[in-house]
């Protein structure tokens, strides 16, 4: 019973340090590659989409806005 406490303990604290969404420079640039072939994006369109994918900031919603203030 023990040594399977110690296992468990030993694989909780492993899966915990490992990363769960680490990806490469060449992954996320063949992703951002693939939705911009997805959208038929040609020139200077696609350029602007892919440096914008790759900087994380192509989401169509836009910056995030002040919150709501608390009602009194």
């Amino acid at each position: 019973m023990l040594r399977l406490a110690v296992v468990a303990t030993i694989l909780a604290a492993a899966v915990a340090a490992t990363p769960s969404h680490a990806v490469s420079s060449k992954d996320k640039e063949k992703t951002c590659k693939f939705g911009a072939d997805a959208q038929q994006l040609k020139g200077t369109e696609r350029a602007k989409f892919i440096k914008n994918c790759m900087a994380n900031r192509d989401d169509p919603r836009g910056a995030p806005s002040e919150p709501a203030a608390a009602p009194k």
